[in-house]
């Protein structure tokens, strides 16, 4: 069965699977939108190594990382999901929701839950708003391009 962990940036397999996996991801999303200019995407190797968010990744039964979140908690009880990124062979096979539930359940006693991401990047956004994510707001980032933020209410 599919394994999650949390990443060790600090290990250089680790770290070149991480960036890889980002790139793939993160390429497709800028297709999608319209904007190259993702920061993940002009992110390097060592300023990768230095994220400050907590990285998890999720594995096949072979080793092969088949997607990725990242997580920081900016301000006490309010987790950020800063980075969402899934494998484009392993697109639509539950990977991405299965990191989101993992989350939910690790950081449980968080009172909120952000994400955000293009408004273009329509599966995306149908993921958030399955896994209980509501609008909360939009900002333009670049001419045409919208980002939606989402929340999503913890403990009770």
């Amino acid at each position: 069965m599919n394994t999650i962990i949390r990443l060790d940036l600090q290990d250089d397999y680790t770290l070149s699977e991480l960036w890889s996996l980002q790139h793939k991801a993160y390429r497709l999303e800028a297709e999608m939108i319209g904007f190259n200019e993702i920061p993940p995407l002009l992110e390097t190797r060592e300023m990768l190594s230095a994220a400050k968010e907590e990285f998890y990744g999720r594995f096949d039964d072979s080793g092969d990382l088949l997607g990725a979140v990242a997580v920081l908690e900016e301000t006490p009880g309010r987790l950020t999901v800063t980075r969402m990124m899934v494998n484009p062979e392993h697109f639509r096979q539950g990977v991405a929701g299965g990191l989101l539930e993992f989350i939910f359940r690790q950081y449980s006693e968080m009172e909120q839950f952000i994400v955000s991401t293009g408004k273009l990047n329509h599966p995306a956004v149908t993921l958030y708003s399955k896994h209980g994510f509501v609008p909360a707001s939009t900002e333009e980032v670049a001419p045409g391009v919208e980002l939606i933020e989402f929340y999503r209410g913890g403990k009770l």
